[in-house]
């Protein structure tokens, strides 16, 4: 029988601007969708570890980001 004993996940997500509004507050947008995405990490009590994040020329951001997979303990992972 196998257990899992730790478990992460890696994810590079990529926060893309609206097309259908304006530049300045369609980053202004991603901004919020960013914070909002932490936020809700942090409420559900998901352990994560931002790798980078980096704003892009265009206003996007693309984050890598390690997390905690479902409610796996996650070990050294996040070390």
């Amino acid at each position: 029988m196998k257990r899992v004993k730790a478990a992460c996940i890696t994810q590079t997500l990529h926060f893309m601007l609206k097309e259908d509004v304006g530049h300045d507050y369609a980053v202004k947008l991603v901004e919020e969708e960013v914070k909002r995405y932490k936020t809700g990490l942090d409420k559900s009590g998901t352990k994560y570890k931002i790798i980078s994040e980096s704003n892009q020329e265009d206003g996007s951001i693309i984050m890598e980001i390690k997390k905690q997979y479902n409610t796996s303990a996650v070990g050294d992972y996040l070390n």
